[in-house]
């Protein structure tokens, strides 16, 4: 591991280097979590003012590594956001709907107010109300539990409130067949008690009628049907059911009015949820199926791709729903594209692919947005090998391509001037846009070589090549060895200054975010000086907690101070991955999972406080987004399988599997499952079995059949107190390194891998 947040120990007859506080180091060094319960964890003041991320430290040290229970125990779940409504709020519709409903994530409301204009409001509120105090459901965080999905990942939201004797339960979700009213289906029932009562009071602009079993508005469009359990009062416009334990009151409230025959079909409560069961989960059946002995990491990767499908407008891929960020951005949105292409939705990508490639807001960014549209569309073809697809895309494509050959400043040789990004405004010559404009090129120019279009492939390679030499030769004149580690600048030629504690000014923070996407660009070698150089001011800047990105925009914004802006850290995680370093990456993996997203909701924000409000929460920035499921879908595919190009040829030659899995999964008797995992290779499948007390983990790999790699490598993770000792296959002995690391290179097809271990 070359970053230096680790601590050297040197040997006794030298002088020892101190890095962080005595204090620290000593109770870091605690060999379990029971001794170090004498002693006291890092406060959140502490770890703020530290240069290195205090808790991402303390969880490697943890038996078997980071874990999702040490994360989740450092602070209080995500909760609020600055808007009428206070709670978080669950997006509700079909797939990829151009409607979506608004569920408060405390149950008491659907498409509730949020009276702010970064929030936009949608449809007619519904509040709900229980017991005979008419007390609001939710209103009391300590007798709340919830919100919780279907099995954990399935779009039907759970919670239950307790109010006097009684527990009530709310369950929500969105109906299929209405994909253009965003119809929520909720029933509420008694789940503890023998009677109570639930109203739900309509805050509707104009003047309500009742006819039959539907409220409508006066234009005659339903607003709300519901069954025989409910009463309407036209005076307090509420209805209101007697609920006993026998039976529930349902109700189907339409985010754009329904006319009555739709209202009666959305009214069958137990037909739609069934319907909504099968198609979610015929969704998530065309995915890659992965299953580790985790369940919370199971339901989170289910339930991030059905959160992409959420916000999924028809084919666009919009950054949220039901906010000012209601829109596509290049680059974050197509980071959810490639995630969902690295667990095999290829399909559907594809259609999400051509928006993305039309994208064309005057943003400031037009380089920016060029050089990602090239790289997805690259990436989906190293995933597919689909020519025609590419071909057919030209019209789109090369606009980009004409984009980023055609301007070059004469005096350095680089692309003109551009916006350092979307928030600083100012106009920079920058390292980010230029080096993911030659990733672009030169990953474009592979592609059209592979496709036949050998002459505009040369073309381009040619205009990447020279462009990297100009790159190249602004970083010379640009950098700073004066500091340590030496300072790589976003904005070249002398126009960014090294900075000491990232998170002390603005510019340092938006560096901290930029600077990944230089990373995330491969521009410079894999395992360089250069590379080694930014992941460690990141490291040792204050620019990390518990592996996310940190924060402080310094502009009084709602959770932007004192926070994380973890959704730019996905290629800052996969850099980890790439160089081997899964220690670090499993922490960043387990702090997203556990701190920057909700709990067992698993959805994301722009921007996140670390500093709770109350002991019930923290803030978020107008959650959901797409990018928070890619940080999460795309680490967790390549902790299971790596096909990385490694030498920056822009071909990747090496599979490597299972490199990245945490110790603790392979505890006795416990088993990780990757089925048809997609790779440049083709699709891959893994079966490991851990039978430690016997001895053995046993290991079934069926290994790409498209296109053989040079190498491939299966890492078997044992957990702490074990050691691998030899591995057989067809009674071939197999060598492991130190790391639990085997080739199989000259094994093919579907092959079994046996493993002897021992106690240590």
């Amino acid at each position: 591991m070359k970053l230096s947040t680790r601590l050297h120990i040197i040997k006794s007859h030298r002088i020892a280097i101190v890095f962080v506080a005595g204090c620290f180091l000593a109770w870091l060094s605690l060999p379990t979590a029971s001794a170090r319960e004498t002693l006291k964890a890092p406060t959140l003041d502490e770890v703020l003012a530290s240069p290195r991320d205090l808790w991402g430290l303390a969880a490697m040290r943890e038996p078997n590594g980071a874990s999702y229970e040490f994360f989740e125990k450092l602070l209080p779940p995500l909760r609020y956001v600055n808007a009428a409504f206070r709670h978080y709020p669950i997006v509700l519709s079909a797939p990829n709907a151009p409607v979506k409903a608004r569920l408060i994530s405390n149950g008491s409301a659907i498409n509730a107010r949020a009276d702010l204009n970064t929030w936009k409001e949608v449809g007619t509120p519904v509040s709900f109300f229980v017991g005979a105090e008419q007390v609001p459901f939710g209103g009391k965080i300590s007798a709340l539990d919830g919100p919780r999905y279907e099995r954990g990942y399935l779009p039907i939201v759970r919670m239950d409130y307790r109010s006097g004797e009684a527990t009530y339960r709310e369950e929500t979700f969105a109906a299929i067949d209405l994909p253009d009213h965003a119809v929520v289906c909720t029933r509420f029932s008694l789940k503890v008690g023998k009677a109570g009562s639930v109203a739900a009071r309509i805050a509707a602009k104009g003047p309500l009628h009742a006819v039959g079993n539907a409220i409508c508005d006066d234009a005659g469009g339903v607003l709300i049907s519901f069954d025989k359990a409910w009463q309407w009062n036209a005076e307090r416009q509420t209805l209101t059911a007697e609920l006993s334990a026998a039976g529930g009151a349902a109700l189907a409230i339409a985010t754009v009015p329904l006319d009555p025959k739709a209202a009666l079909d959305a009214l069958n409560y137990d037909a739609q949820k069934d319907k909504c069961v099968a198609t979610w989960e015929a969704l998530l059946a065309g995915a890659m199926h992965v299953e580790v002995p985790e369940p919370v990491v199971n339901a989170a990767w289910k339930s991030t791709i059905v959160g992409s499908f959420l916000l999924l407008n028809n084919d666009r891929m919009n950054y949220s729903a039901g906010n000012a960020y209601e829109v596509m951005f290049e680059a974050e949105c197509g980071d959810v594209v490639r995630a969902l292409m690295l667990w095999r939705i290829n399909d559907q990508a594809r259609r999400m692919i051509p928006p993305l490639l039309d994208y064309a807001i005057p943003n400031g960014l037009p380089f920016h947005d060029s050089a990602f549209k090239l790289q997805l569309l690259a990436h989906y073809y190293s995933l597919t090998r689909d020519a025609e697809f590419i071909r057919e895309q030209k019209p789109r494509w090369a606009r980009s391509v004409d984009l980023l050959t055609r301007q070059r400043d004469p005096a350095n040789g680089l692309l003109p001037r551009e916006q350092y990004c979307g928030d600083e405004l100012q106009k920079v010559f920058s390292l980010s846009m230029n080096a993911n404009a030659w990733r672009g090129l030169r990953d474009m120019s592979l592609v059209l070589e592979q496709i036949g279009e050998r002459d505009e492939a040369r073309r381009i390679k040619q205009t990447a090549d020279t462009l990297r030499k100009a790159v190249l030769a602004a970083v010379d004149k640009s950098e700073r060895r004066d500091v340590q580690p030496p300072f790589i600048p976003v904005a070249l030629f002398g126009e960014e200054k090294p900075y000491d504690m990232l998170t002390a000014t603005r510019p340092g923070t938006y560096w901290n975010l930029m600077i990944q996407f230089v990373i995330g660009s491969g521009f410079f070698d894999h395992g360089s000086d250069r590379e080694t150089w930014m992941m460690r001011y990141v490291a040792e800047r204050g620019g990390l907690c518990m592996g996310m990105l940190r924060i402080h925009q310094h502009s009084g914004l709602f959770a932007n101070e004192d926070g994380i802006d973890d959704l730019y850290g996905l290629r800052y995680v996969d850099a980890l991955l790439r160089r081997d370093e899964p220690e670090r990456a499993i922490a960043a993996f387990y702090g997203k999972l556990a701190q920057g997203m909700t709990r067992d909701t698993f959805l994301s924000a722009e921007g996140t406080g670390l500093r709770p409000l109350d002991e019930f929460g923290r803030a978020m920035y107008l959650p959901p987004t797409c990018s928070g499921n890619a940080l999460f879908l795309w680490p967790l595919r390549s902790m299971l399988v790596q096909d990385y190009d490694l030498d920056n040829t822009g071909e990747p030659k090496i599979l490597r599997l299972l490199f990245a899995t945490p110790r603790r999964w392979l505890e006795d008797g416990k088993e990780i499952i990757v089925e048809n995992a997609p790779t440049a290779f083709g699709e891959v499948s893994i079966r490991v079995k851990s039978r430690l007390s016997q001895g053995e983990v046993l290991a079934e790999i069926e290994a790409p059949r498209r296109n053989a790699p040079d190498k491939t490598l299966l890492r078997i993770r044992v957990p702490d107190g074990w050691k691998i000792v030899s591995a057989m296959s067809g009674g071939q002995s197999l060598g492991v390194d130190a790391k639990g690391t085997i080739d199989v290179s000259a094994l093919k097809g579907r092959f079994a891998v046996a493993l002897h271990v021992e106690r240590r």
